[in-house]
């Protein structure tokens, strides 16, 4: 009987340390936070508003690669959903405020191919014409 209790307790504790969690002790060096792009605005060079972020694509290592930027519309109505890669996004600080900026103009970017979120799927996917 105590060889069965003593095998019990051994598959229990090996069980649960093979399901404890794994935490860092410090930030990543070099790491942002979603929140400094999820819901922000984005910026044409002459600070002209394009639009806001309103998805962060991130693969499957965990590296963002893209952002969805809704453009156009008028409270959201009539907006159009565009991907721009991650790296085209860049900050930039004014009056200490923190905004994003992107190398292209609303227009462009309204005539860009839209995608639409798939909530079934969880995915983004080109928008049907």
């Amino acid at each position: 009987m105590k060889k069965l209790i003593t095998a019990c307790v051994l598959v229990m504790a090996g069980a649960t340390s093979a399901y404890a969690a794994t935490t860092m002790t410090a930030v990543p060096a070099q790491s942002s936070t979603v929140t400094n792009y999820y819901k922000q605005s984005v910026y044409d060079p002459k600070q002209n508003k394009i639009g806001d972020v309103d998805d962060v694509l991130v693969d499957q290592s965990g590296k963002i690669t893209g952002l969805v930027i809704g453009v156009g519309g008028f409270l959201g109505a009539g907006e159009k959903d565009v991907i721009v890669p991650f790296s085209a996004v860049k900050s930039a600080k004014k009056d200490d405020k923190w905004y994003l900026t992107l190398d292209e103009t609303k227009d462009n970017l309204k005539n860009s191919a839209g995608f639409k979120y798939n909530k079934t799927t969880t995915s983004w996917e080109p928008e049907k014409k």
